[in-house]
């Protein structure tokens, strides 16, 4: 027997009835309307094309584009590496390797400065911090902890003891703290406290500065770790040399300020991923093996080709396989994303993930021994890593600054030491101001407090984000892609419409009380009661039989009546027929050998889909609907004057494709709630999903909507807006210490006391513009 040929869109085999390249109607729709990329890229998920094995990981404490770099650098330094992908905005790392992967040595190699790696499937999806109650975010919060305790004990009394001293040098009067007694037993104090600030809170400062040095690229971090390191250096010469001019208290000020915000922001991080904790996965542990000597309770991974799988009745297929024999209707929405479920007989195939909703299966596993779920879950890992994050403004600045600033700083330095005649303190006392007046620290404050702000003013509105890049790649965004199921409808079946005698439905209501189908539970949620008798009770594939109280009753679709030979009046059956024609699912309603009443039943659209999609186009971006189902069944949504395409029958793999086509023409969001969107989401530039979804979906996404509620997509677009405008006014904000000091220090008349008023009036005006209500 031939191998089945493959998708010209998105690789998946062509099924044997199917005549041409394509694998669905969907996929042939795609190529014909959007246009083929004119470089579609390697395909991140399958690093055994090229003959190399993939390894992913999750490393917590990355947070910007130099944290990939640093780390892209030490996977490839381990021996068998041969390239690696890292994404801070997914805090993921794949890394390929010419044979079998070293995971402890790389999980050991990646654990350092700070950051934690673990392999990525030993990571709970949808896992996070609890932070209720104020619960420290690791390391980082203890050292911010740290920081605030000494800040405590160092700045009231720095202020106390040292800022008369600055205010009686600036205003030309006698200096009080005068005598060497005070310099041996005060000034000691301060400096080996403000070391242990910088040291032991700055930490995550100082390894962002020396990732900076190492890859020549510099960061905020590096501008911080400048100017409180030549802070604290000048008042350590200051010390040796008899004098007071020391900046003990800027250093404090900016290494626990920046480290406060960052934990601000990690902190605000971990908040919109806990909201989404109640998350579940549609992957399978244990499965049910059947053998010669009878069944036996294994693990997954346990399972070899050949063997005999049993799936009660209402529980998910744990791999991918064949039905051995019988007959079974199987919910695929998780991996399809079809709302109805499918009729399933011997020989045909059944998707790892899917659950068998009526009658139980038997299946045979196939050859590769996985699960179309574990599949989609690589695939999504792939893609993360593939997704890197955007450098941040701040950081773009500092790269444009700090060459200049050095060079500044070494040209000042030298002029002041040749101007005094050769005197090293005079040199010295250059260098140091430069970076003291100069160097916009600042930046490092301003850029996480305004993503912090940012990220918890959005959850306040539902809307949870990951990563504070996403703001800025949402404002790009040209395309907004949809998915059907679950997303602009409400993924659950429910009773549409309904002509059948009263008493009839009432005792279908108690047969359909033992189904396990979707569509049963909308009628009995619809018509049932405690007041029949069920005598006996059969379930079909495509519906169900018995006996309610004397009366013999058939309950199920229009092939369930035609198989068991019962009739079916002209006028029902026209109904069914519109029914199924306007995508929705008819249930027959029988009695004694005739059907008798209809109940239709169906995937109701969101109510506020409509508004929602039009708040988009008003916005001027192009709205995309991709779904499993048939094209009758998106047949609302294809009406609508607000969406441009509408492409019905796409398997998992046909959305991503559609969505690498439609990214030819400008950044795409794809906005999706199942595990079947998985990898379009983590393909797309941006991805989004509701709060109903399953928790792969939100792992591949940039943010959720935590309320089931579609108008958070249209919110997210203005949350955009306002992150823009706060975070453009503190960058502007941050520069105002430089503003203040460097005159000053030109002037010659830079005073500890001055710079500190500086940096208070600078930190203060960031800090209530971040918070500041819009």
């Amino acid at each position: 027997m031939s191998e089945p040929s493959a998708c010209d869109l998105c690789d998946s085999p062509v099924p044997e009835h199917r005549d041409g390249a394509f694998c669905s109607a969907g996929c042939r729709s795609i190529a014909e309307t959007l246009a083929e990329p004119a470089d579609t890229g390697p395909e991140t998920a399958d690093a055994a094309a090229d003959g190399t094995t993939s390894a992913f990981f999750s490393v917590e404490g990355m947070h910007s584009a130099t944290c990939e770099a640093y780390l892209e650098a030490v996977a490839r330094g381990v021996d068998g590496v041969v390239a690696a992908d890292a994404s801070y905005v997914t805090e993921s790392i794949r890394v390929d390797c010419d044979g079998e992967p070293p995971v402890e040595e790389l999980t050991e190699a990646l654990s350092g400065l700070g950051y934690d790696a673990t392999p990525r499937e030993d990571r709970e999806p949808g896992s996070s911090v609890d932070t209720d109650g104020g619960v420290v975010d690791g390391a980082l919060g203890y050292r911010y902890a740290a920081g605030v305790v000494f800040a405590s004990f160092l700045l009231l009394p720095y202020a106390v003891v040292f800022y008369p001293s600055h205010l009686a040098a600036l205003l030309g009067f006698a200096d009080p703290l005068g005598g060497g007694a005070s310099i041996t037993t005060v000034v000691p104090v301060f400096l080996v406290l403000t070391f242990v600030v910088i040291v032991v809170t700055g930490a995550p400062v100082l390894r962002d500065a020396y990732i900076a040095i190492v890859l020549r690229k510099p960061n905020t971090g590096l501008l911080v770790t400048l100017t409180a390191i030549a802070a604290y250096l000048f008042g350590v010469a200051g010390y040796f040399a008899g004098t007071f001019g020391a900046y003990y208290d800027l250093a404090v000020v900016a290494v626990a300020g920046v480290t406060g915000a960052t934990f601000y922001e990690s902190l605000t991080k971990r908040n919109a991923a806990s909201a989404l904790t109640d998350l579940t996965v549609s992957r399978v542990a244990d499965a049910t093996r059947e053998t010669d000597a009878g069944s036996e309770t294994v693990p997954v991974d346990a399972l070899e080709p050949g063997d005999r799988v049993l799936v009660p009745e209402g529980e998910r297929v744990p791999v991918d396989g064949t039905l051995t024999e019988g007959e079974c209707t199987v919910d695929e929405a998780v991996v399809t994303g079809e709302s109805a479920p499918v009729r399933k007989r011997a020989g045909d195939e059944l998707i790892g993930g899917s659950i068998v909703s009526t009658g139980a299966a038997t299946i045979t596993v196939g050859d590769g021994v996985a699960s179309s779920v574990d599949r989609l879950a690589a695939s999504v890992w792939g893609f993360q890593s593939a997704a890197h994050g955007g450098q941040r403004r701040a950081n773009r600045i500092a790269e444009r600054v700090t060459p200049p600033l050095v060079a500044v700083a070494l040209l000042v330095g030298v002029g002041s030491f040749v101007l005094s005649g050769g005197r090293i303190a005079v040199g010295v006392v250059g260098l140091l101001t430069t970076f003291i007046a100069a160097s916009p620290w600042a930046l490092g404050f301003s850029t996480p407090l305004s993503a912090g702000t940012s990220v918890a003013r959005a959850l306040e509105d539902g809307v949870a984000v990951f990563d504070e890049t996403t703001f800025e790649r949402l404002r790009g965004v040209e395309t907004v892609v949809f998915d059907k199921t679950g997303t602009l409808t409400t993924g659950r079946m429910e009773l549409l419409d309904y002509d059948a005698p009263a008493d009839l439905l009432a005792a279908a209501a108690e047969l359909e009380r033992r189904a396990a189908h979707p569509a049963a539970a909308a009628i009995v949620d619809a018509f049932g009661g405690d007041d029949n008798t069920v005598e006996s009770f059969t379930s079909h594939p495509t519906g169900v039989e018995g006996t309610v109280d004397g009366r013999q009753l058939l309950v199920g679709n229009p092939d369930l009546f035609a198989e068991r030979g019962w009739s079916v009046p002209d006028n029902i059956a026209s109904r069914a027929s519109e029914a199924r024609e306007a995508g929705k699912l008819p249930v027959l309603v029988g009695e004694d050998g005739a059907a008798a009443g209809i109940v239709i039943v169906g995937d109701e659209a969101r109510p506020d889909w409509a508004s929602t999609l039009e708040r988009l186009a008003d916005r001027g971006l192009d709205v995309v609907v991709l779904t499993g189902d048939d094209e009758s069944a998106a047949a609302e949504f294809a009406a609508s004057p607000h969406v441009t395409h509408v492409f019905a029958g796409v398997p998992p793999a046909g959305k991503s494709a559609a969505v690498r086509r439609l990214r030819a023409d400008g950044p795409v969001a794809m906005v999706g709630d199942g595990t079947n969107d998985a990898p379009a989401l983590a393909a797309a530039d941006l991805g989004i999903s509701l709060g109903s979804g399953t928790a792969l979906a939100a792992e591949a996404s940039d943010l959720a909507v935590v309320e089931d509620d579609l108008s958070g997509v249209a919110a997210a677009f203005d949350h955009s807006a306002e992150s823009y405008r706060r975070r453009r006014w503190n960058d502007r904000l941050a520069l105002l210490y430089n503003v203040a000091a460097i005159p000053l220090a030109i002037g010659g008349l830079l005073n500890p006391l001055l710079t500190m008023g500086a940096a208070v009036l600078c930190c203060g005006l960031i800090a209530g513009n971040a918070f500041r209500a819009d």
